[in-house]
Parts: C-alpha cells; sequence; structure tokens
C-alpha cells in the first residue's frame, strides 16, 4: 500500500470506525470476574479486532502484518506493507510519521520498520542474491536494484570501492516498471546467465547480455520489495533491516554503516 493510501486511511477511518465498533458494543451476558493477568491479553485482543477492522473498512484489502503494543498510550502499533502507523485501540484514530524518543533522539519508527524488514530480508537465502564481497566483509548491505536505473548503475560502477572499504553488496532485484517489463526481463537475462556476476556488470554497463530464460526469483523479489515499502531503487539496507537510503558513495555507505554500529552497541 502506498503512503497516499495510508494518509487517506487517517481520514477514512474516522468515518468507517463508527460501524466496526458498533459491531463490538452489544452487551456481553455476565460473567464471572477474570483475573487481572487473564484480562489483559483478552484485552489487547478485543482492541486489535477494533483496529484490524477499522483499518479494513477504511481500506478494503490492506494487508496488515502485525499488530502489537506501542509506547503510546491508548495507541497499538500496526504495520502496513512495511509501514509503521499508531491507530488507537477504539479504532477510531491513526496517526503517521516519526515517533521520536526525545532524551536519546532515536527514531522509534525507524527502529520498528527497520526490526520488520530484518526479519523478510534474513529469510532470503545467499543463494538468491547476487553478492560482490571481500574475502572478510565488516558490513553486509542488500541493495534492490533495477537494471537500468541511473544511480543503480552509478553504485555498481564503483562496486570495488564498496569492496575495499569492507562491505559486501548483495543484491535482489527490483524492477521499477513491473513485471513483464523490460527492466524485468533483462534481470532475467542476467540470472540466468553462466556468470551471473558478469552478466550484472555487464547488464550496468549497457553491455548486450544474451537473452535466456531459466527459473529465476526476480518475481519474488519484486514482491518482497514491494511487501517492506520500496519505492525508488536502488533501496539499500543494513544487516538490521535500517534502511541507509538511496545511492551513497562509498566513503558516506562506510560513514552511515559505521554510525549504525556504533548505535548497536551504545543500546545494548
Amino acid at each position: 500500500m502506498n503512503r497516499p493510501v495510508i494518509l487517506a486511511a487517517s481520514v477514512l477511518l474516522g468515518l468507517s470506525a463508527a460501524a466496526a465498533i458498533a459491531q463490538t458494543q452489544a452487551k456481553p451476558k455476565p460473567k464471572p470476574a477474570a483475573s487481572a493477568t487473564a484480562q489483559a491479553p483478552a484485552a489487547a485482543r478485543n482492541q486489535d479486532v477494533l483496529v484490524r477492522a477499522a483499518i479494513q473498512k477504511a481500506v478494503p484489502g490492506a494487508v496488515i502484518q502485525s499488530i502489537k503494543p506501542s509506547i503510546i498510550p491508548g495507541y497499538r502499533e500496526v504495520a502496513i506493507g512495511g509501514k509503521v502507523v499508531y491507530v488507537s485501540a477504539d479504532g477510531r484514530y491513526l496517526m503517521q510519521g516519526s515517533l521520536i524518543e526525545l532524551n536519546s533522539r532515536e527514531n522509534l519508527t525507524l527502529v520498528s520498520e527497520g526490526a520488520l524488514r530484518r526479519v523478510e530480508l534474513d529469510a532470503v537465502p545467499r543463494d538468491r542474491r547476487i553478492i560482490f564481497s571481500p574475502a572478510k566483509p565488516k558490513y553486509r548491505i542488500t541493495v534492490f536494484t533495477d537494471i537500468d536505473c541511473g544511480y543503480c548503475r552509478k553504485l555498481h560502477a564503483q562496486i570495488g570501492e564498496y569492496n575495499k572499504a569492507g562491505i559486501s553488496v548483495e543484491y535482489l532485484f527490483f524492477p521499477r516498471s513491473g513485471i513483464g517489463s523490460e527492466s524485468f526481463n533483462k534481470a532475467i537475462n542476467v540470472w540466468c546467465a553462466p556468470d551471473r556476476r558478469k552478466a550484472m556488470t555487464d547488464a550496468k554497463a549497457d553491455r548486450p547480455v544474451a537473452k535466456r530464460t531459466c527459473a529465476n526469483p526476480i518475481t519474488m523479489d519484486y514482491a518482497l520489495g514491494q511487501k517492506i515499502g520500496i519505492d525508488g531503487t536502488p533501496a539499500i539496507f543494513a544487516a538490521d533491516g535500517t534502511q541507509l537510503g538511496g545511492y551513497l558513495t562509498p566513503g558516506e555507505m562506510v560513514v552511515r554503516l559505521d554510525r549504525q554500529a556504533q548505535r548497536a552497541i551504545a543500546a545494548k
């Protein structure tokens, strides 16, 4: 689900939540009092039902990845399309944006989104990636790439410098023009080549790569990119799922990764 749709949801929720909430307001028959420890999980489940119903009524077909407690009292943290939003426990209000912890200046929204992406990215085996790596990498990054993307080509033209800086670049495909497009077919040609690394380098340099077909993961890569909210290429992720941005020079990449590592150490 794209960002405009998520933003639209904040307006629609106010209109649709009333109907979703009304379905849950019929007075139940009296039951024996439950213990405090039993009531808490039940209350959370009821809140999740309200939140899910409100979102799905506001945005039919929305894929809700998770609903869990939020650090904001009275709100649940909801993951939709790789993005995190905050929805009131009664399903009436939605907030979208960055939640900042002022003392540490940490962006808690990005932390949650990174955790979501890490689970998805860790599930992609190394044999489903095209990897350019030094012998003993200090850092690993996952890069969703499009063969015809200008900044993707610029990044690949410097692949040796990233490797010299201790960075392993692990490619997945995200042909921006979609399944069946020319860029999609070029990705298949690269994947099906006898030497994928050479074919990737040739394709990025606009040198011809023989047309081939074979069993390939391009559709799976593209679907994964959509699931975690990619809206442009190159989309670059650290090992912890944090999105580092789009194109960064090798020097900028090292600085960003060093900073990530320092924050991780400080958080322990």
